[in-house]
Formats: C-alpha cells, sequence, structure tokens
C-alpha cells in the first residue's frame, strides 16, 4: 500500500525484562529528539509501550536504536499514516506497569492468552461457543468495535478485574476472545483470565489497528472506526484520519451530528459534559480555546493543549460517572 502523507504514527510495546529500564530513558528521549520523532513511550522494569509520530526516516531510526538491544530484537509494532503530526512533545516516562490494571503478579511474560492473526480472527469470533470480549473502555466501544462483542461498560482498564469477576465463569465461559486497539491491553487481560482458571483464552494479535491493516474492508468484521490515542481521534479501515472530533473538554470523541447540538461549544462543552461542567470551568476552557485559536492563527502550537488536560479531563469524567451510578443504586 502507498500512502501519501508524510507523518507515521507507530504504536509499539514489548514486554520484556529491563531492570535497568531507568537508565535507558535519558538516551531513548536524546534519540526522539534527534530525529525529531514526537509522541510518548513508557518505560517499566516489566517493558516498553508508547506511540510516536515522526517521518519515514524518524521513525526508523528509532526502530532501529530500540532493536538493537536484544531485549528489544522481537518489539511489536504498528504503523498508521497521518497528514499532521498528532502529537506536540517528545517524551519518555518512566513508571511502575507499561499499561496499568492494578493486580499484582500479572505477568504476560510468564504465561497469557493463544495468540490468533488477524486471518484467522474471523472464524474464531463466528464460533457460536466463543464469547468475545471488548476490553477497551465505553468510549472507545461506542465509535466502533466488532459484530457481536461484549461490552464490560468500563471506564478504565482497572475496572476490567472486576467485571470478570463479577460476569464471568471459568466453568461457564468455555472459550474467551479478547481485542484491544493494539494488543497490550489484551497480553495483561488474557494473562489474568488464565490465573482466573480460564482455559481456551485468546487475543486478536496485533489488536485492532492490525486487523484492519490485514483484513479487507469487504471481508471485515469491525464495525465503525477505532479510537486512537492522539489527535486524530480515530481511525478508519484504511488506518486514515476518521470522522470524530474531540471535545477539549471531556476529550469524548464527538461526531458531526453531536458538533450541531446546542450543547456543544468548541473547546467548553459536548453532549457528553454540559451538565457535568461547571460554569467556572466552562469560563476557563473558554479562555483556553481562545488561546488555541491565536496560536493556530500564528502559525504555533498551543502547548497547554495537552495530554495533562486530556487525563484531568478522563478522571472528571469517571469521578462523575461514578456519582450518577452511585446515585441509580441509591434509588434502586
Amino acid at each position: 500500500m502507498t500512502h501519501t502523507t508524510n507523518i507515521v504514527v507507530c504504536a509499539l510495546y514489548k514486554f520484556v525484562s529491563l531492570e535497568d529500564f531507568e537508565s535507558l530513558r535519558e538516551p531513548l528521549l536524546k534519540t526522539l529528539l534527534q530525529h525529531e520523532v514526537r509522541g510518548t513511550l513508557l518505560l517499566a522494569r516489566e517493558g516498553i509501550n508508547g506511540t510516536v509520530a515522526g517521518s519515514r526516516a524518524g521513525i526508523d531510526a528509532l526502530l532501529a536504536y530500540l532493536k538493537s538491544d536484544p531485549r528489544l530484537a522481537e518489539l511489536d509494532y504498528k504503523e498508521s499514516y497521518t497528514e499532521q503530526m498528532p502529537f506536540l512533545r517528545s517524551k519518555v516516562k518512566l513508571k511502575r506497569e507499561i499499561v496499568t490494571m492494578g493486580v499484582e503478579g500479572i505477568d504476560p511474560r510468564r504465561t497469557v492468552g493463544t495468540y490468533v492473526k488477524p486471518r484467522d480472527w474471523n472464524a474464531l469470533i463466528s464460533d457460536p461457543e466463543v464469547l468475545l470480549i471488548d476490553t477497551r473502555n465505553d468510549y472507545e466501544f461506542q465509535v466502533g468495535t466488532f459484530e457481536h462483542a461484549v461490552n464490560p461498560n468500563t471506564t478504565s482498564f482497572r475496572e476490567f478485574p472486576q467485571y470478570v469477576k463479577e460476569h464471568l465463569d471459568p466453568q461457564k465461559h468455555k472459550k474467551v476472545a479478547m481485542f484491544c486497539t493494539g494488543g497490550i491491553r489484551c497480553e495483561k487481560s488474557t494473562a489474568y483470565l488464565k490465573e482466573q482458571g480460564f482455559d481456551e483464552v485468546y487475543h486478536l494479535q496485533g489488536g485492532i489497528l492490525k486487523y484492519l491493516e490485514d483484513v479487507p474492508r469487504e471481508e471485515t468484521l469491525w464495525k465503525g472506526e477505532c479510537f486512537v490515542f492522539d489527535e486524530r481521534v480515530t481511525v478508519n479501515h484504511e488506518l486514515e484520519r476518521g470522522s470524530y472530533q474531540q471535545c477539549n473538554a471531556c476529550r469524548m470523541p464527538v461526531t458531526d451530528e453531536e458538533m450541531q447540538s446546542e450543547l456543544f461549544e468548541q473547546g467548553v462543552s459536548c453532549p457528553h459534559c454540559h451538565d457535568s461542567v461547571s460554569e467556572a470551568d466552562k469560563a476557563r476552557f473558554r479562555e483556553r480555546e481562545k488561546q488555541i485559536q491565536l496560536a493556530k492563527a500564528r502559525g504555533e502550537d498551543h502547548l497547554g493543549h495537552d495530554a495533562k488536560a486530556t487525563t484531568q479531563a478522563r478522571r472528571k469524567q469517571k469521578q462523575e460517572l461514578r456519582r450518577q451510578q452511585a446515585e441509580q443504586a441509591q434509588r434502586s
């Protein structure tokens, strides 16, 4: 496939023992800056994870650097393409885990589910005996998912173990197949199910992104678009930027129809968050949006509009959802 866009987006991860992970940070950051690759990479004792973007030459240089470490020679990565740089900065962060489930002792290096290649995925999930679970969050599920997939209705991957405890039974659910965006969450979710006594546990190798790359549209069982954690918001079946925008207040994906709602105000609120955003926050968001538009007019990046804002918005959204759920429980 030939791509006319000049920005390569690379999602990568590897579960591998990196006892010296702290010392890897500075040279890795230097490599990102040297080759003008932006995005965030996470380093932990259990491995590496992240999504970055840059020119073809820049991404190739980064991958070559990473693979020069024998421990990362078999690095798992997926690529997609975009016309605009989706990240503002280059970051390398030190973490306790490269993907957080919040359960001690879950180690995909020790036990994991059976990998299923994208070309074999349709046959597996068409089996009526297979329970298909989307391990992603609810807002990701709403944008797109596989036919007949179960939505755990989580707002964070930390909630997935509780979903398993409440809804899954190894005696009843003999075959379980799971999928996520790039494959990394399924490394831990399948390992967790194996630890809980589930026997036949499968997951989509390379995740949704690899499936969209390998399986032609005319054969696909995927419905909708795929949410991604960068400025593209979603990608379509061709792995090109999708049709969704993102609310700058709550960071939820927003459709064109939702943008026509009277509850939508650019950079301030959308139908998902309008009623939960305080007037003080709306005033602050309006000022931020004003600064963003001024920066765009000058041809500059507005650095206040970054991952920190996303994290804060997600946290507020989760708190509001939990409050609403608690109120519903009290009424019922």
